[in-house]
């Protein structure tokens, strides 16, 4: 495989693996920035629908929020949409993403990309970094508005300067890609280094492939490594593919068949099931005592991480440290 044909290691990017909306995200989004208000104010529910109800900003948008985490009261959209209307309607930032957010996945509302578009620009013009992302993402994939991707990562950039870990991500991709902007390996790797260093798995799993490879870095297999083992160990299954992988070889880290069948066997368990050849061929060098402490260890691990509601990596074109060789 050519690296002009290789697409990184990609998963979550909010809802598709590279540029979509991420449904987990937004809603953590959400919870972040109304969690320091709901920690200082917390009024029970029914103080807060009234607040809500005379017309108070915060209230309304609070409301809303509740209505759609489930939190202190049933989970319902369509009351979510309602209240998030309220607020946006005065300017609420947070609420303009909310409702932008329910427009694009059609809960409690009609799915309409426009209203989407429009409650994502009115959010992102703020400085909402998740909306700012989510709004890049409807750019680059023509959803609700003409598709641009100088736009998408111009509100991508914007993102990432706040430090949005998957806005950083996105970002990346286009400069390893070179679309929206000029292609540049080094700026790539420099925004996946930056949402690694914040503990993003996707982005520790790209930068790892970069200083395989040596691509916009210089080639460092140790380097190379420590970043797949931090994505490893937080369940991602393409970085534990890519860390057996170099155990089997012993690059990076001591040659070690244990180790590597190991994590092959996690990143099986995980839904990544190009392991099972990788188990298939290193089985056939291990004695059975070594197969069965490889098996015991990876069923100690902690688990792999589920996947994300709304999630899709139909856009990920994955190759392995193994189908680099």
């Amino acid at each position: 495989m050519t690296m002009n044909s290789r697409v990184l290691f990609t998963v979550t990017l909010l809802a598709a693996v590279w540029f979509c909306s991420f449904t987990n995200v937004a809603k953590a989004q959400v919870s972040t920035e109304s969690k320091q208000s709901r920690e200082t104010d917390q009024p029970d529910r029914s103080s807060l629908k009234k607040k809500a109800q005379s017309g108070d900003t915060k209230a309304e948008y609070l409301l809303g929020w509740s209505y759609m985490s489930g939190t202190g009261v049933l989970q319902d959209y369509q009351e979510a949409a309602k209240w998030y209307g309220e607020a946006a309607a005065q300017g609420s930032a947070d609420a303009e993403f909310g409702l932008g957010y329910l427009y694009e996945q059609g809960k409690g509302v009609g799915r309409d990309y426009r209203r989407a578009v429009a409650y994502y620009s009115a959010s992102a013009k703020q400085g909402h970094a998740t909306a700012q992302n989510n709004l890049a993402s409807m750019y680059e994939h023509g959803q609700g508005v003409r598709k641009n991707l100088r736009e998408a990562a111009r509100w991508y950039r914007a993102a990432a300067d706040q430090g949005e870990v998957t806005a950083q991500c996105n970002l990346a991709s286009l400069y390893f890609r070179g679309q929206g902007a000029a292609r540049d390996y080094a700026q790539a790797a420099k925004w996946f280094h930056a949402a690694a260093e914040l503990g993003y798995p996707p982005a520790e799993d790209n930068l790892a492939w970069m200083y395989y490879t040596g691509t916009g870095v210089k080639l460092d297999y140790p380097e190379a490594a420590k970043w797949v083992q931090q994505a490893a160990v937080a369940g991602h299954a393409p970085a534990q593919l890519d860390l057996g992988y170099l155990y089997e070889q012993g690059k990076g880290v001591p040659l070690d068949y244990v180790s590597a069948y190991a994590w092959y066997k996690l990143a099986v368990a995980g839904g990544d099931d190009r392991g099972r050849e990788r188990i298939k061929s290193l089985s056939r060098v291990m004695t059975q005592e070594q197969i069965r402490d490889a098996s015991n260890r990876a069923t100690q691990f902690p688990g792999s991480q589920s996947p994300h509601e709304g999630l899709s990596n139909s856009h990920g074109i994955r190759s392995s440290f193994a189908e680099r060789r």
